[in-house]
């Protein structure tokens, strides 16, 4: 159950600070913050550059990295659109994805449209745009975001899906890469955390399961970190999440508060040791 929508007569902080307790087992030192999660809090709640409501617009965003970084990076985007029933399916080719632009998990995946469960796409499509996904976890960035629904270029994965490839930069540094798999299925998924020259790094999260194995090395791996040095210049602490597909590296998105700032890390260490990196 999403506890969030029925506490919504909490202010920020004090949901957050509840929030935070609940989820992380020690206090919100919003004071002095030390670990990287205190630390992604204090700028949730304090950082108000609008900026981060185009960079976390999964639409505007596109404009806004194909101006840093060029327009070949960018995912082809046939529409975009208001609401679910306002969609032009015979414009759009027989395989694509659909995905809300104001949200986290807001996406669809069709692979063949003349197989498409429509009123399955409806429900979760519209249900994502009815609600404002700054309640989740009080990241005001996504509070005034107008919520539409694009329809992009369909990007065929392996047998678990897409790979992400997510740097974490700090002050336009990239530091180390979190490298999914399969994330449209969390019960599945495979998470880990390596360092930039592709060995695993000493920590991980606690609530996915890591690769056995080092994944496979990306070709573009030195083209994909000076993107993120690119494209984090100028921030605190931004992630940027990209993709390698048929030869190609693309732009995912921007990832400004991972996990809502409650990512636990195993050793617990960790969480102290990366809120080094960050300077407020």
């Amino acid at each position: 159950m999403d506890y969030a929508r029925y506490l919504k007569w909490l202010p920020d902080e004090a949901f957050t600070k509840l929030k935070f307790r609940y989820i992380m087992g020690y206090p919100l030192d919003l004071k002095r913050p030390k670990t990287f999660n205190e630390k992604l809090q204090w700028l949730k709640l304090n950082n108000t550059d609008p900026i981060y409501d185009t960079l976390v617009d999964k639409y505007k965003v596109k404009q806004y990295v194909a101006e840093r970084i060029g327009e070949q990076y960018i995912v082809p985007t046939y529409g975009v659109w208001d609401r679910f029933d306002d969609i032009d399916f015979d414009s759009l080719p027989d395989s694509f994805a659909l995905k809300c632009n104001h949200d986290s998990g807001g996406l669809y995946l069709v692979p063949d449209k003349a197989r498409m469960d429509k009123d399955a796409a409806r429900k979760k499509i519209q249900k994502c745009l009815d609600y404002n996904y700054y309640w989740h976890s009080r990241e005001k960035v996504y509070k005034n975001i107008k919520p539409r629904v694009l329809a992009e270029k369909y990007l065929v994965g392996g047998e678990r899906g897409m790979t992400d490839y997510k740097f974490y930069c700090f002050d336009g540094v990239p530091k180390f890469i979190y490298v999914s798999v399969g994330l449209d299925d969390h019960t599945t998924a495979l998470i880990s955390f390596l360092t930039l020259n592709w060995e695993f790094a000493p920590f991980q999260r606690t609530d996915y399961k890591g690769f056995d194995e080092l994944p496979e090395r990306p070709a573009h791996l030195e083209e994909m970190t000076d993107i993120a040095r690119r494209l984090s210049k100028g921030h605190k602490f931004v992630r940027i999440d990209l993709y390698e597909y048929e030869g190609r590296v693309y732009f995912s998105e921007y990832t400004i508060i991972p996990n809502g700032g409650f990512m636990k890390f195993v050793p617990e260490e960790y969480d102290l040791k990366i809120g080094e990196m960050l300077t407020l």
